[in-house]
């Protein structure tokens, strides 16, 4: 029996050396994100797995694990450089400490709406960053969309650039942005994306910026008083995979991912533009909103930014603004 269970377990390591393909009939991805289960990241990224699977006749299954479930976003992206996390969908505020150049797109004001969003990163743009992340061990699935980011807090509504001086707000630790918000006059103080309500209800940061839906999905405003419309920056969210795990793949998957990645940057940024109006009329009966009617002085405040990323990133920050 022992030598039959031998000989059967030889063949079948065999079978493997010589028909690696048949070992990877069937591939099982984890893909993890900060948003919470009712959050457009996880709505499309939903989306996103049934038409994989789809396409690749039940080959390709992709199990999604939101609300920081496999780990903060920053362990997630340094995750798949290593090759121990297979895919995330993250920002490109998180990218920028791994690949410096994702910090041009941090830049506060970059993008006049959601269509400039679009001809930029389905473009050259696109591709130039997607090639500076796959240096960098991550390749990028799809461009999606995250809206355009707005600042919350318990003090004061934002009406005019000195209504935030002196404001302690949480950010993403991306150097564009807390020095964008340090010419700003704010106190930006970088922590990660699940500590923001303990900070808020604690008093540790007065407030932080992020797109409306997250205000909603979070519950924020359960500690916060105020909402001001400033649209200072756009977040561009990256799905990523890992290089070592793409190159893995059989050719034809890593076709159906990229294809289908792409696609769904154009479901994201419907979704996005689509919710946004409705989110923003419920949370009118959360919290006090209100619009910012000049933002001319908050732009001119950040010119020494821009200075400085036209020296750090080159080009490619005047390459966008170009874009009409």
């Amino acid at each position: 029996m022992k030598a039959r269970f031998f000989r059967l377990s030889i063949a079948l390591c065999l079978a493997v050396m010589l028909f690696p393909g048949a070992a990877l009939a069937k591939v099982t991805l984890k893909l993890g994100h900060t948003g919470a289960p009712n959050h457009h990241y996880n709505l499309t990224c939903e989306q996103f797995v049934e038409a994989v699977k789809k396409k690749s006749n039940g080959e390709i299954e992709i199990k999604i694990f939101p609300s920081d479930q496999l780990g903060n976003q920053r362990q997630l992206v340094e995750g798949a450089q290593l090759g121990t996390v297979d895919m995330v969908l993250t920002s490109d505020s998180q990218i920028s400490s791994f690949v410096d150049v994702f910090g041009a797109l941090n830049l506060p004001f970059l993008f006049r709406d959601i269509n400039h969003v679009a001809k930029a990163m389905d473009g050259d743009v696109g591709a130039f960053f997607a090639k500076e992340a796959e240096k960098k061990g991550l390749v990028i699935i799809g461009y999606w969309e995250n809206g355009f980011r707005h600042v919350s807090n318990s003090k004061r509504p934002i009406n005019k650039l000195e209504d935030l001086k002196g404001l302690k707000l949480r950010t993403p630790n991306s150097q564009v942005t807390l020095e964008s918000f340090k010419a700003l006059g704010a106190l930006p103080t970088p922590m990660s994306f699940g500590e923001i309500y303990s900070a808020l209800q604690l008093g540790t940061v007065d407030g932080q910026e992020n797109p409306i839906a997250h205000i909603l999905t979070q519950k924020w405003y359960e500690v916060q008083k105020y909402f001001s419309l400033t649209g200072h920056q756009h977040n561009v969210e990256p799905l990523c995979m890992s290089k070592v795990i793409f190159d893995g793949l059989k050719p034809e998957y890593r076709t159906i991912l990229l294809e289908t990645g792409k696609e769904y940057a154009a479901v994201s940024r419907k979704m996005v533009t689509d919710d946004e109006a409705k989110q923003l009329e419920e949370l009118k009966t959360k919290i006090a909103v209100n619009s910012v009617e000049d933002m001319k002085p908050f732009l001119d405040a950040c010119k020494p930014v821009y200075d400085d990323a036209r020296k750090k990133y080159g080009a490619i920050v005047d390459q966008i603004l170009a874009i009409q």
